[in-house]
């Protein structure tokens, strides 16, 4: 009998109303604030949903227009609420009376005469229902509402508000929540379901009353069939539809890139990239499978970029945003950190270009001093004489800083900047030798902007998710990119590689705290990082090792297969070393290069200093592989002090033991001149 007053109040109330100035008490109704605050969203480049934020009290309210939702939603939603929606002028007043003289005939409100205008005033001001003052309220901000927005208007102001259960608010929010997806193309039984939660959004929650969920939304779509909305077929198997009981979390992908287009805009709501939605989802649990094998703390990041526009396609900080092991919270993206042996081909191009080297020219691999600089290989092994284009290929090291040498290190770092990146240089902040192999700061993104120009014939592009340049002073002429490029290319790929002609670079970082891999095709560049984000050491952790079969199966995962690269530009000269200018034939290191006793013995392998797992932690025998080169033979072999075996010719041999530890190892040639090194085996 109580709501029965309250009904029977408010119309005696309207009367009143109507008697005293009913156009100017509509007139004078302040409305409230319009513009609702909606969930931050980054849209991929189809506009795919890549990352939502909660709007500030940790409500889901996603964006969306009437264009973006499934029409026969809308035409449901319509028929059941309020199926003189376009007619009326927020207040039904046919529907008023039918629920009047209702409740006057049973003794209570069998049904509402509230508009979908009306539940848009309750919702805008959360307003109460049980009260005649609410009520009354809600009457008066609908007929204000009608004379101010058009009817598509109000109806989207109902997708955005409508409460679907919890903090989920809107059609969209409740899609991507129940059912995964986008409301563009919905089910009957979704479509009813989202018509039925409004009504009772706590008690209906599917996630937690999934039984009378389904109960509401068979009685939306017995109504439906029976409006002649929905064909007695699709009625029959939208009733079959389970309804969902559980909620779908919403999608994180990329989230430090999403992270840094809010901090950078943050008054934006919408924000679209030129990310690929289903790359970065793709390349996102690459990442986490490959640091599965490798120790607690070892993260992964990777970007991919169309050299050709510098949009960024895919880009991921880390192998888990949420994985604290690994420190997934941090942007290795953005990180600066030592870059390697990525710099070589840089090195080498800018030699080209400046006629002081060709892919076919000779250049001894032997030790040297820089002054008070003498650089060693990573096997600390040396080959002698070998062309240009093997020792980029074998990555070698004293090759690459004497070329640096002669072409100087100040020249080279401005070339690196015209690509529009800012190398961190050591304290002192005064370029040497030791850039070639890694003694300069620099960034994933700045090592795959880089290569981007590398790609594009020495050209500069900014890579950028959202809005790309390029042109500026090239980096390199083209024709010395393209041998570069060339070399890169004939580089053979890793063992687990099913792509070839990828033309790739590797790099590990002094101490193997990184290990990097970046390649490219005729389209697109990627970079791949993998190490410690705070920086600690990875033993045994290396580029071509653990890096290169990152990014050979991120190619194999783009939607298209490897484009190739572009023909030699006309200026090259592509002959062999024998139809060179003299010249370039033979590469002279500086005539202030010192050189050291090249015949003196050394232990190539392992390399001083070297942790060798040979699986004595399972308390097995292992046996340890000692290779040698220079020096005379016979060889005389000393372990801890201790001779093994006798005197021989043989450069390599090997030693068993049982136990771990530090072993320092010892040989002497015949001429009685010694080399060492202590290593730690496990």
């Amino acid at each position: 009998m109580k709501r029965l007053r309250q009904c029977i109040g408010l119309c005696l109330i309207a009367l009143v109303i109507g008697g005293f100035g009913f156009d100017r008490w509509v007139a004078r109704t302040t409305l409230p604030y319009l513009a609702l605050e909606t969930s931050k969203t980054v849209l991929d480049a189809d506009g795919e949903l890549l990352r939502a934020y909660a709007v500030a009290d940790g409500r889901w309210r996603l964006p969306v227009t009437l264009d973006q939702v499934d029409p026969n939603y809308l035409q449901m939603l319509v028929t059941f609420e309020d199926k003189r929606f376009y007619t009326h002028n927020g207040v039904d007043p046919r529907a008023m009376l039918r629920a009047f003289w209702q409740a006057a005939w049973n003794g209570r409100i069998v049904s509402g005469g509230s508009t979908l205008t009306m539940q848009v005033a309750r919702l805008l001001e959360a307003g109460e229902t049980g009260k005649w003052s609410g009520k009354l309220r809600q009457f008066r901000l609908a007929l204000a509402l009608e004379r101010q927005l058009s009817k598509d208007e109000i109806l989207n102001l109902y997708l955005l508000l409508a409460p679907m259960g919890g903090n989920i608010e809107g059609v969209r929010a409740a899609t991507l929540t129940y059912f995964g997806k986008e409301p563009n193309r919905l089910t009957p039984a979704e479509s009813a379901l989202l018509v039925a939660l409004p009504q009772a959004p706590t008690s209906r929650r599917p996630d937690r009353y999934a039984d009378a969920a389904q109960i509401a939304r068979d009685r939306v779509l017995r109504r439906a069939a029976g409006a002649g909305i929905l064909p007695e077929d699709e009625a029959i198997a939208a009733f079959r539809e389970n309804v969902p009981d559980s909620r779908i979390r919403f999608a994180i992908l990329a989230p430090h890139l999403s992270d840094r287009l809010l901090a950078a805009d943050p008054a934006t709501n919408i924000y679209h990239t030129t990310l690929d939605r289903d790359l970065q989802a793709s390349i996102e649990t690459l990442l986490q499978s490959a640091v599965k094998s490798q120790s607690d703390g070892v993260s992964a990041a990777m970007i991919i970029a169309d050299h050709q526009t510098g949009a960024i396609l895919a880009s991921a900080g880390s192998s888990g945003f949420f994985d604290t092991r690994r420190r997934g919270f941090i942007d290795m993206t953005q990180a600066v950190r030592s870059p390697g042996s990525t710099l070589k081909p840089f090195i080498y191009g800018l030699a080209f270009e400046n006629g002081l080297a060709h892919p076919e020219t000779i250049i001894q691999d032997r030790p040297m001093q820089f002054g008070g600089y003498a650089p060693q290989n990573f096997d600390k092994s040396f080959r002698g004489a070998v062309h240009i284009r093997t020792a980029l290929q074998l990555s070698l090291n004293i090759p690459a800083v004497a070329v640096l040498d002669a072409v100087g290190p100040a020249q080279f770092l401005d070339r690196l900047r015209r690509a529009g990146i800012n190398p961190q240089l050591p304290p002192g902040g005064t370029p040497g030798l030791a850039i070639a192999l890694g003694g300069i700061g620099l960034s994933l993104h700045d090592l795959v902007t880089l290569y981007a120009a590398l790609a594009r014939g020495g050209v500069p592009v900014t890579i950028s998710p959202t809005n790309s340049q390029s042109g500026g002073n090239p980096v390199m002429l083209s024709g010395a990119a393209w041998q570069v490029a060339d070399i890169l290319a004939d580089t053979p790929p890793p063992n687990t590689a099913s792509l070839n002609r990828i033309a790739y670079k590797t790099g590990t970082s002094y101490g193997y705290r990184d290990a990097w891999a970046i390649g490219f095709d005729g389209q697109h560049v990627i970079g791949v990082w993998l190490g410690r984000p705070d920086g600690a050491s990875v033993p045994g952790i290396q580029g071509l090792a653990d890096a290169a079969p990152i990014l050979f199966e991120a190619f194999s995962r783009l939607k298209e297969l490897p484009t190739p690269l572009s023909p030699p530009p006309r200026s090259v000269l592509t002959v062999g070393n024998s139809q060179l200018p003299p010249p370039l034939q033979t590469f002279n290191a500086r005539d202030d290069i010192d050189f050291v006793d090249l015949t003196r013995p050394e232990i190539s392998f392992p390399p001083d200093g070297a942790e060798v797992d040979l699986g004595l932690s399972s308390g097995n025998t292992g046996a340890l592989v000692i290779k040698l080169s220079n020096g005379t033979p016979p060889f005389n072999w000393i372990i801890n002090g201790e001779r093994i075996g006798d005197p021989g010719f043989e450069r390599q041999t090997i030693w068993t033991t049982e136990s771990g530890g530090f072993v320092t190892i010892s040989v002497i040639d015949s001429l009685g001149r010694a080399a060492q090194a202590q290593v730690f085996l496990q």
